[in-house]
């Protein structure tokens, strides 16, 4: 069995990363503003998916460069997803009913 293997250059990833970009723009652009905290907190596994890919940045890094960049990716995606489970608990704290009782 033979294996080929692809190698991602600069400007390939340069390439995906504004591709990815100018998608993510055009979709949540067009959420109504009511709807963006939900939608953004209830999607914590897309965080989940950025702290993988920064982790295989990290691993496969050949540079101190490189190492310092999929640090800081872990890093902020690792906050990123804490933030949104942080947002999506205040969010259902809204939702149950109070103890207080009015007299």
């Amino acid at each position: 069995m033979e294996y080929t293997t692809t190698i991602l250059t600069g400007f390939v990833a340069l390439y995906i990363f504004m591709l990815a970009a100018f998608t993510g723009y055009e979709i949540i652009g067009r959420v109504p503003s009511i709807l963006h905290t939900p939608l953004m907190s209830g999607s914590n596994f897309v965080h989940g998916i950025v702290v993988v890919g920064a982790l295989w940045a990290l691993v496969n890094a050949s540079s101190t460069l490189e190492q310092v960049i999929g640090f800081f990716g872990v890093l902020l995606g690792a906050g990123n997803a804490a933030g949104g489970y942080v947002v999506t608990e205040r969010m259902l704290e809204m939702f149950k009913p109070s103890d207080k009782k009015k007299t």
